[in-house]
């Protein structure tokens, strides 16, 4: 079974390596989110695949699903010391990534290049491309005042109430992502945040046309359990919207894209008479062992779609 995951933020990470964990490597491609890009202190800061790359090696932090384990904060210390802007915590560890990274794009490099590189270079097999070789910058509207997406997220605390998110409307996804998407039995869209994670991606040229046609089967995961997001400002952000901050809104939400939805145990019920298949699973992901086993249970739930 050829499988393309469709990730933003630490809930795609941790079902990317769940599914990394099972499946062959030549069958796994993950497509991530990159319109929570941008340029900090001179360097190109790519958050999501970061947090996909760091989770894939094996060398994320647990506590906080992002960055490196074992960090070390000393350069990004000094230079709030020397009066820079700290408030994007880059840590030590993290900075070699950043460097390198930019470094490569200067030298020509596409950014689908450089990920494969650090790909490589971390020990990852399987598959992880950008959505796009272009920039695609997120913003998000509060009022009358539009924010580029990390000043909101991460400066603002993600407090400002959101009117609208903003995507650019002139971005193409590479022939890399296209072929996978050729290729693709199944694609999953992680438990990442609808808006701000998997829209950016879906807003590429020509993907959710790709997505509508091209799999034999499409399955969502629910990044809200309990009315809660698992992580992240999701819910805030359904209710600002005017939607439920439910499992079920967000089936409704992705609509005629998805064949099957997945969802929490303790939501147990409220996706009924939903016109997709649904299953209804512990998807919560503490650890390794729980990123595999949500990861094969939701292969199987594929199976019985394929196979109807």
């Amino acid at each position: 079974m050829k499988v393309v995951a469709l990730a933003g933020g630490v809930g795609g990470a941790k079902l990317a390596d769940g599914i990394a964990r099972i499946l062959p490597p030549e069958d796994v491609t993950i497509i991530v989110n990159t319109g929570d890009d941008f340029e900090h202190l001179g360097l190109t800061i790519c958050p999501d695949l970061d947090t996909v790359l760091y989770r894939l090696a094996g060398v994320a932090n647990d506590e906080t699903g992002w960055g490196r384990a074992g960090e070390s904060w000393r350069t990004i210390t000094e230079v709030a010391a020397l009066g820079g802007p700290d408030w994007f915590r880059l840590g030590d560890l993290d900075l070699a990534t950043h460097l390198m990274r930019t470094h490569m794009l200067r030298e020509g490099e596409s950014l689908t290049a450089v990920t494969h590189h650090l790909c490589q270079k971390l020990g990852i097999q399987v598959s992880v491309l950008p959505m796009s070789n272009q920039p695609a910058p997120t913003q998000i509207q509060s009022g009358d005042t539009v924010y580029p997406f990390q000043t909101w997220f991460v400066q603002e605390k993600w407090q400002p109430p959101i009117t609208r998110v903003l995507l650019p409307e002139d971005v193409r996804a590479t022939r890399s992502v296209i072929r996978a998407f050729e290729t693709a039995d199944l694609v999953l869209i992680a438990p990442s945040n609808p808006f701000v994670s998997i829209d950016p991606i879906l807003n590429v040229y020509p993907i959710r046309a790709l997505l509508m046609d091209l799999p034999q089967a499409v399955i969502a995961v629910s990044p809200i359990v309990g009315g809660q997001a698992v992580k992240g400002p999701a819910a805030k952000m359904m209710q600002e919207l005017g939607l439920p901050h439910t499992s079920r809104a967000v089936a409704e939400y992705y609509d005629e894209l998805i064949d099957g939805f997945v969802y929490d145990v303790q939501d147990a019920g409220s996706c009924d008479g939903l016109a997709v298949e649904t299953r209804c699973l512990d998807t919560m992901m503490y650890t390794a062992e729980d990123r595999t086993r949500l990861a094969q249970e939701i292969i199987e739930f594929a199976e019985v779609l394929l196979k109807d």
